[in-house]
């Protein structure tokens, strides 16, 4: 009897851990993560390939109305600097993770954050990958 209890533990153990995975890997599917809010910045992980996030970065910006005024390029982190429409100064940094995902943050503000503001950019970004 203790056994089959535990076969069957296991079993229902097992089961959840696969299902687990299938919905991991049915979200990394889809493109993106879910954004999390930390420390001012928020920051998502995209399926996407370095350069592609950062070409649709460029074009989250110029549909946005936002000027790029510096992009600062190194091999695995790029960040681009502008200046929100409320004044406020606009961080974007975008690094690889793999060949095949990166990883952006955005922060709107220095001294008091704008989340909104943060995640109508990302989500412009993810709208042009």
């Amino acid at each position: 009897m203790i056994k089959k209890t535990l076969t069957f533990v296991f079993l229902g153990l097992f089961l959840l851990n696969v299902c687990g995975c299938v919905a991991l890997l049915a979200g990394a599917a889809g493109g993106a993560g879910t954004a999390v809010w930390l420390s001012g910045k928020l920051s998502q992980e995209f399926h996407a390939p370095y350069d592609k996030t950062i070409e649709a970065t460029r074009m989250a910006m110029k549909s946005l109305n936002l000027e790029i005024e510096k992009e600062t390029r190194e091999d695995n982190v790029t960040q681009i600097r502008s200046t929100y429409t409320d004044g406020k100064e606009v961080w974007i940094d975008i690094r690889r993770v793999t060949e095949e995902s990166t990883k952006v943050e955005v922060r709107v503000g220095a001294i008091s954050p704008d989340k909104k503001a943060s995640d109508k950019i990302l989500k412009s970004i993810q709208k042009h990958l």
